[in-house]
This record gives structure tokens, C-alpha cells and sequence, in this order.
């Protein structure tokens, strides 16, 4: 399945290198579970939303790496995908970006004629540039966050009850970014989504420098060595005791200081809740842990 990663490392822009690799498997295992696209988002020193992505087909023969980049950022989002919605090309690789907001999703949700004719009547149809799923639930807590005077805590929570009780709903996990603030959504229980709050002053590691590693996904930092950050992963990336996964429809927010708030806004599973046994076996095998 997809896989989700965000760091939120407080006021100060730290630089961290992150690799993010193909599944190192033969290449009969890879043309069914090979990585479909892969992306990274960040800021720039003055704020504004950097993404570099590319999507990769999974009958391409590529080594083990896929990107290695040095960034600088407060806050930094990846994404492995694992299509279930859409064509393996740019517009359809995440992390997205609007409003100068980074978005990344892993879930499926159908219905999407009816989120089409939802996302009109809000007049953000033209947010949408690709094919997935994903771009249109993201342009649907745009929306929501526009008309909350763009606070986006409110959009989040608006544009999901909407979603929980109008379209049929496999996984909406998803962490959305700003250069201060960070939410990560887990609802419902169906992927887990894990989150770590990293103190290396009172760590019996404290000193030792950012390592967090998947099979799909890692990430360095010798900047955060010393300084406090928060980790949200869809997996646990290091032997620490600290990950624990968020319960369903907890929704947890980041801020600037790295206050962490958590609430559970969606108490109850969406009212048409998908199984495996309802996606097509494209989708079935994307959502397959």
C-alpha cells in the first residue's frame, strides 16, 4: 500500500537528506508491488511550497533509489504511491499542492461523480488537474478551509463528515502541511497511521542524529540531533518506544511550537464502509498491507 511520511521539526528549517526507494524485490514481485509514483514536499525559506516528484511505472526496471535530496525545511511530506485511482503520470503523483498547502493521502473512496458535482457547486473543480481520488479529497478540505476563513483544522473536519456520510469510503488517511502546521488524519481503522513526538534532550539516544528507515521510505537528519520534532509514518521507522498509532478518527494537529493536539472528530465509521471485498483488484491490491 501507499506509504505516508511527515516531519514537522518545529519553527527553525532544518535540513534533513531523504531516499525514496523502490521495494528491493525481484522484478516478477515488483511488477505486481513496485511503488507507482514517489514525491517529496517542502518550504522555502520565505514559505512557499517546494514539491519534487516523479511518478515511476511499475514495469520499469530501476535500481534500488529512487531520489536522494538534500532539503531544508520546517516541515517535510512524502509519499510512496501505490495507484488505485488514475494514470501513472505527474498530476496524479502526490504530495499535491493548494493553497500553498501540501496534501498526501493513502485510502481509496468511491463516488467520485458525485464528489465531482460537489467540488462545482464549491466552485473548486479546477483545483482538480489529474485523475485520482486523492486530488479531489484534497480540493474538497480546500474548499471547506476557504469558506472556514481558512482555518483548516474546521475545513478538515468539514469536508470528512461530508465524505463519512455521503460517498462510499475505504481509508481516508492522509498528513497535510503548511510551513508552520501539520494534521494527520487516521479514519477509519482500516491502515494504521503512527506518530512519534522525538525529544533528543531527554532521550537515552539524545545526540544521536534522525534515522528513521522503511522499506519504502527514509529519511537522516544530523540537524535534528539535538532538537525536538514530530514523526507521523504509516509504519513505525526505528526501534524507538515512543510510535504509537493513532486511534481511528483521530485527527492530530502540529503547530509552529510543536504543540500537539489531538481530537477524534469521527467517532463512528462512515456510513457506507468499503472492504477489500468491494474495490476492484487494482485498488484491492494497492490497499493490500
Amino acid at each position: 500500500m501507499c506509504r505516508l511520511f511527515g516531519l514537522h521539526a518545529g519553527a527553525r528549517p532544518v535540513r534533513a537528506t531523504f531516499w525514496l526507494l523502490d521495494a528491493p524485490d525481484s522484478l516478477s514481485v515488483q511488477s505486481r508491488r513496485e511503488p507507482d509514483g514517489a514525491g517529496i514536499g517542502t518550504y522555502d525559506a520565505e514559505g512557499e511550497a517546494r514539491v519534487a516528484k516523479q511518478p515511476l511505472a511499475a514495469w520499469e526496471d530501476h535500481a534500488f533509489a529512487r531520489e536522494a535530496r538534500d532539503l531544508k525545511s520546517t516541515t517535510f511530506l512524502a509519499h510512496v504511491r501505490y495507484a488505485s485511482t488514475g494514470a501513472l503520470t505527474m498530476v496524479n503523483t502526490h504530495p499535491f499542492e493548494q493553497d500553498n498547502r501540501l496534501f498526501a493521502h493513502n485510502g481509496v473512496l468511491h463516488g467520485l461523480d458525485e464528489l465531482d458535482r460537489r467540488l462545482t457547486s464549491l466552485g473548486v473543480a479546477g483545483l482538480v488537474l489529474g485523475q485520482s481520488d486523492s486530488e479531489r479529497f484534497f480540493a474538497l478540505i480546500t474548499a471547506e478551509t476557504r469558506l472556514a476563513g481558512g482555518d483548516v483544522g474546521a475545513g478538515i473536519v468539514q469536508a470528512v463528515h461530508w465524505i463519512a456520510q455521503e460517498l462510499p469510503v475505504f481509508s481516508l488517511n492522509f498528513i497535510l502541511s503548511t510551513a508552520t502546521d501539520m494534521w494527520a488524519l487516521r479514519y477509519p481503522a482500516t491502515h494504521p497511521l503512527y506518530m512519534l513526538k522525538r525529544n533528543p534532550a531527554t532521550a537515552p539516544d539524545r545526540g544521536a542524529p534522525l534515522d528513521a528507515r522503511s522499506k519504502r521510505i527514509s529519511s537522516r537528519s544530523t540537524d535534528l540531533a539535538r532538537a525536538p520534532h514530530v514523526l507521523f509514518a504509516t509504519e513505525p521507522m526505528d526501534n524507538s518506544p515512543g510510535w504509537h498509532p493513532l486511534a481511528s478518527g483521530e485527527l492530530v494537529h502540529v503547530g509552529a511550537d510543536l504543540t500537539v493536539t489531538s481530537t477524534v472528530p469521527f467517532d463512528v465509521d462512515p456510513v457506507r464502509l468499503l472492504t477489500l471485498a468491494d474495490l476492484e483488484p487494482t485498488a484491492a491490491a494497492s490497499q493490500t498491507p
